[in-house]
């Protein structure tokens, strides 16, 4: 009996002593625990830091877009703006420019519709009447004052070329040096401009006592465009053309 509480009491004090062992893998796991935590806790740091910097980063380039975004839109107001003027500016000409046009077009119109009287031939706004009587200068002007009208001034050689091409006989013109010797004035009472004298005229009759005082022109009939008229005696018989406006 002895050495059987012998053996047993043996047997205890050899399992019994390992329980002295324990404390060391314990703490071995606690210590991988603290270092998990803390690289976990690391980990969070940088990914808040990241982003806290992608935040920043996000708000400098949405405030960067927004201010040129605003000045974009601020230009593309501005050029808007000019555009509106610019069309107005336009819009304004056009319609200027329309009724010149048609202020043209009615002025166009107006003067077609006006004629001269059977009889008479045109030329630009006036209307020319080449008589078929004869008698003195101051007798032809009557006429063409009872004709609402008054001698041809000639101020322009077309003019001249058009009455020297329909004018086949003498014919006075409304050109006179009555009222002073030499000094040629139309019947309006504008100088003298254009001359288309014959060689050596006006001559006052050459002093000749015959051919009297040569105070009034006539143009001749035939004659080259150049250089046909002449003067003679107020009261000698001739044909006489008259000049009137169309009315405007």
């Amino acid at each position: 009996m002895e050495e059987i509480y012998i053996n047993v009491e043996y047997d205890k004090s050899v399992h019994s002593s390992p329980s002295t062992n324990q404390t060391g893998p314990r703490s071995s796991d606690s210590r991988c625990h603290g270092a998990v935590v803390l690289c976990l806790g690391l980990l969070s740091v940088f990914l808040l830091a990241g982003l806290i910097v992608l935040g920043v980063h996000y708000y400098n380039s949405a405030h960067g877009a927004a201010a040129e975004l605003s000045t974009i839109k601020a230009n593309l107001t501005e050029l808007l703006q000019d555009s509106k003027n610019k069309v107005s500016s336009l819009t304004e000409e056009r319609d200027q420019l329309n009724a010149r046009l048609n202020k043209t077009a009615e002025e166009l119109n107006r003067l077609q519709k006006k004629t001269c009287p059977a009889g008479w031939h045109m030329f630009k706004f006036s209307c020319y009447f080449i008589s078929h009587d004869s008698g003195s200068w101051k007798r032809g002007r009557q006429d063409c004052k009872d004709r609402e009208a008054d001698l041809v001034v000639i101020d322009s050689a077309e003019e001249q070329k058009f009455i020297s091409d329909f004018v086949t006989v003498g014919a006075w013109i409304g050109l006179t040096d009555s009222e002073k010797e030499g000094t040629w004035k139309w019947v309006d009472g504008s100088s003298l401009t254009l001359r288309q004298w014959e060689p050596n005229q006006p001559d006052n009759g050459g002093g000749d006592i015959k051919w009297g005082e040569e105070d009034c022109a006539h143009i001749r009939g035939g004659r080259e465009l150049e250089n046909n008229w002449n003067d003679q005696s107020c009261d000698a018989s001739k044909h006489w053309i008259c000049e009137k406006k169309l009315q405007q």
